[in-house]
């Protein structure tokens, strides 16, 4: 089975992703955690579903080694990515005795990834950390770039910080009993890299699409490592979102708003995603910017992929203005959209009028 490395180049902050199938089980987990933890406290940050297959292995293994890891459990969920979570992680992290040293290890979703890099990232003004993602959302997204924080009633990820992770380590065999809606949310992130970046890679998700459903391993390493790679390749040149980074909100500004209006509770955080891309893309048709025939291509891959492209027919433009103007990516009142001109090039527009997003809700209804 394939397996990849992946550096994501920061000066200062660099470090490596790991992608292969059967890592998390392997003693090479147990070597970059030893590594890193030079016999600091370590705390494990995890969900339930996954003390047995993965967390206690790991913890016999860390103590073989002479380490003694405390663990913290936290129920999965996007309503439990809020500042309260976040407050329990720093009563385990008091109660692990974690210093300045101590290292956090987060072995879980993307839920779980940002609000454990974000108590990482200000218990003792910053502790390293490492992300063991076990869904394919994490893997794509979430794990990679540094972005930690927890959403407010108001709005998704208002509150948080840029924390680069020590190591990323990578299991594709963590999605072969992921919930199979869960993985095609994560197939979202996978097909956005294709719209913004990479027109080639677009194509071949959409051909692998029956293997990466079916669970091959070796397509899902293949998909999981180049849209890595991509990320990776964005956040070195940008890492706190100051210019090109923002392609990576392409389908955010729309699908961050939805989950806003719905309590985080009726979509995926991908599924939403989806929607979003699909009603952006069409927001870029009716400015005249984006090719229908763009659209379209995104609208039969997403639907290949049995992921939701219309948007909810309760849910009112003015609702989507109304949350639109708490999102992060705002800036002085002006929405701000990634649109595509083609698939694999996009570009980030802040002039787009208001008739053009309430055609779009409305075409896509």
């Amino acid at each position: 089975m394939s397996a990849y490395q992946i550096e994501v180049a920061i000066p200062d902050r660099s470090y490596t992703i790991e992608i292969a199938p059967g890592l998390l089980t392997s003693t090479r987990v147990l070597d970059v955690l030893e590594s890193l933890s030079k016999k600091s406290r370590i705390c494990i940050v995890t969900h339930p579903i996954l003390m047995n297959p993965y967390v206690l292995p790991l913890i016999e293994g860390l103590k073989e080694r002479g380490l003694d890891p405390f663990v913290h459990v936290v129920p999965s969920g996007e309503h439990r990515k809020t500042l309260a979570t976040v407050a329990r992680m720093y009563d385990a992290f008091i109660e692990a005795k974690l210093d300045r040293k101590g290292l956090v290890v987060v072995i879980g979703g993307g839920v779980l990834g940002d609000a454990g890099g974000f108590a990482a990232a200000s218990y003792l003004r910053g502790i390293r950390f490492v992300q063991i993602p076990t869904t394919l959302l994490a893997h794509v997204d979430s794990s990679v770039g540094g972005k930690t924080g927890v959403d407010l009633p108001q709005g998704k990820n208002l509150i948080g910080s840029f924390h680069q992770p020590s190591s990323v380590l990578i299991d594709p065999k963590t999605l072969q009993t992921l919930p199979i809606r869960e993985l095609r949310a994560g197939l979202a992130e996978v097909i956005k890299y294709g719209i913004i970046y990479d027109n080639p890679f677009f194509v071949k998700v959409d051909a692998l699409l029956p293997r990466i459903l079916k669970r091959d391993m070796d397509a899902l390493s293949e998909i999981i490592a180049r849209s890595c790679e991509i990320k990776a390749e964005v956040v070195r040149q940008d890492e706190t979102e100051q210019g090109l980074r923002a392609i990576l909100n392409f389908g955010h500004t729309i699908g961050h708003a939805l989950e806003a209006i719905t309590n985080y509770r009726r979509y995926k955080h991908g599924e939403a995603i989806a929607i979003g891309m699909v009603v952006e893309s069409r927001i870029g048709e009716c400015i005249g910017q984006t090719p229908p025939e763009t659209t379209q291509a995104l609208i039969q891959t997403l639907q290949r992929a049995k992921l939701p492209v219309a948007f909810p027919s309760d849910v009112s433009v003015e609702q989507v203005l109304e949350a639109g103007q708490r999102d992060k990516k705002t800036l002085g009142g002006l929405l701000h959209f990634v649109l595509p001109l083609r698939i694999g090039e996009v570009n980030v527009r802040s002039d787009v009028p208001t008739s053009a997003i309430e055609m779009a809700l409305q075409t896509f209804a």
